[in-house]
């Protein structure tokens, strides 16, 4: 059964790329993988099980934790959104009207 696993990796430099390649190339079931320094981020896809992906790219050493999907960013950057018109409803008040500063002069 192919799956996909993606982990989040430690990696700051080609170094670190490649001693994730050796170990990969090297692990069973591997079909393919890719590796973004830039999101250090290692998706593996083949007939291959998480717990084992992850250990064996421990191996190098490198911080290793699995990638976690951003849904609960998501609504957040949409609260603001939602709080704007909020926000400029104070604005569509007038504090100051022009009878009242009259009366008052």
């Amino acid at each position: 059964m192919s799956q996909t696993v993606e982990l989040k990796v430690g990696m700051s430099c080609q170094g670190c790329v490649g001693a994730v390649k050796r170990v990969l190339g090297k692990l069973d079931g591997v079909e393919s993988y890719d590796i973004d320094l830039e999101q250090q981020k290692v998706t593996v896809k083949g007939n291959v099980q998480p717990d084992v992906v992850f250990q064996t790219v421990s191996k190098t050493g490198k911080a290793t934790a699995f990638w976690e999907a951003p849904p609960p960013e998501a609504p957040a950057a949409k609260a603001p959104e939602a709080e704007a018109p909020a926000a400029k409803a104070p604005e569509a008040e007038p504090e100051i009207k022009p009878s009242e500063t009259v009366a008052a002069a």
